[in-house]
C-alpha cells in the first residue's frame, strides 16, 4: 500500500554531548519519509525556501521517496534549534523560526489523493482535518501530535482526532491530552476519542500499544551510543506506518511486528546525528536489529 506523509522539513541546529551539527535536514516528514520507504512506496508533502539544499535529499529519491509534493516557496525555510543534556530524553528547544513553513497550506497532487494510508505529522489539526478531506478512502490515518497543539487548539484537535485510526503521542502528551496520570486510564480516554489504536512513545524506555486486542509493550534497546535523538518519535513512527502498509492489513500480528520495526528504527537513527544513519542504513541492519529486539524480550515458557 502507498503512504502519503504530510508535516514540516526543517534546518536543524542541535548540540548533544557527543558534538553539534549546524543547519542539519530534519522535520517530521522529512525523518518519517525516509524511515517509512524501506517498506513501502511513500511520497512526501510538505515545503521548504528558496535556501533548502535540495542537493541533501537526494538520498530520499535513491530510496524511492515521491518528491512531487515539496514545495519550494519564496522565503527561508523552517528552524529550528536544541539542546540535549544528561540522559537525552527531552529536548531544550533555543530557537524556532517557522519562516516559510507559517503560511504552509498543503497542496495534493492527484495521485497523493488515492494514497491507501495518510499520515499527519504534527502540525494544526485544521490542517491536518484538510487533509484528510481531500483524500479518498484511505485504509488507515495515522496522526502525530505534540502539546503546543494540545492546549493552544484542543477543540480542533479533538474534531480530528475523531477522523484517526492510529495516534502517536508521548507519555506526556498522552497525559495532557486525557487528564489522567495513569498511562492505561489515559489510553482508553484517548480511544474513546476516535482513534481506535493509540501508541504512546516512551523514549529510552520503549513504547505502548493500545489496540481492540489489549496492550503490547516492546521496551527501548540498551545502546551504548546516543548521539542525537532528534527525529526518533519520527522515525519510529514511519517504521510502524511503512511495516502496516507493507503488510496490506491490520490486525494484533501485524501492529506488534509493527511496533517493533518502529522501535528498530527509532533505536537506530539515535546512533548518529541528524538524517546521517538514515542516509547509510540497509534492509540489513533493520532485519539485524529486529532480531535484537526479539532476543531481549525473549524468555522461556
Amino acid at each position: 500500500m502507498s503512504i502519503v506523509a504530510v508535516g514540516s522539513i526543517a534546518l536543524d541546529t542541535i548540540k548533544t554531548p557527543f558534538g553539534q551539527k549546524q543547519e542539519a535536514l530534519g522535520g517530521s516528514a522529512l525523518y518519517f519519509s525516509a524511515a517509512a520507504s524501506f517498506f513501502a512506496p511513500v511520497s512526501l508533502v510538505g515545503v521548504v525556501g528558496e535556501d533548502f539544499p535540495r542537493r541533501d535529499i537526494a538520498f530520499l529519491a535513491r530510496r524511492g521517496v515521491d518528491l512531487s509534493g515539496l514545495e519550494t516557496v519564496p522565503g527561508r525555510t523552517f528552524r529550528w534549534s536544541g539542546s540535549y543534556a544528561g540522559a537525552m530524553n527531552e529536548a531544550t528547544t533555543h530557537a524556532t523560526h517557522l519562516n516559510v513553513f507559517e503560511a504552509f497550506r498543503p497542496k495534493l497532487q492527484p495521485h497523493h489523493r488515492r494514497a491507501d494510508v495518510l499520515f499527519l505529522g504534527n502540525i494544526d489539526p485544521v490542517l491536518q482535518r484538510d487533509v484528510i478531506a481531500k483524500v479518498d478512502r484511505p485504509r488507515a490515518i495515522g496522526c502525530d501530535t505534540m502539546n503546543f497543539w494540545i492546549s493552544g487548539k484542543r477543540a480542533e484537535l479533538l474534531r480530528t482526532i475523531r477522523r484517526v485510526d492510529i495516534m502517536f503521542v508521548n507519555d506526556a502528551e498522552a497525559r495532557m491530552l486525557s487528564g489522567e496520570t495513569n498511562l492505561a486510564r489515559a489510553a482508553r480516554a484517548i480511544r474513546q476519542m476516535g482513534p481506535r489504536i493509540l501508541v504512546i512513545k516512551k523514549g529510552e524506555h520503549g513504547a505502548l500499544l493500545f489496540s481492540p486486542s489489549g496492550a503490547f509493550a516492546v521496551p527501548g534497546m540498551p545502546l551504548a551510543d546516543v548521539f542525537d535523538p532528534t527525529g526518533a518519535g519520527d522515525s519510529f513512527a514511519g517504521g510502524f506506518m511503512g511495516y502496516l502498509a507493507s503488510q496490506g492489513r491490520i490486525n494484533d500480528a501485524v501492529l506488534r511486528r509493527a511496533m517493533v520495526y518502529g522501535s528498530a528504527m527509532a533505536s537506530l537513527i539515535v546512533e548518529r546525528f541528524s538524517t546521517d544513519r538514515l542516509r547509510m542504513l540497509r534492509k540489513p541492519a533493520i532485519r539485524a536489529r529486529y532480531r535484537q529486539f526479539r532476543k531481549l524480550t525473549s524468555f522461556p515458557a
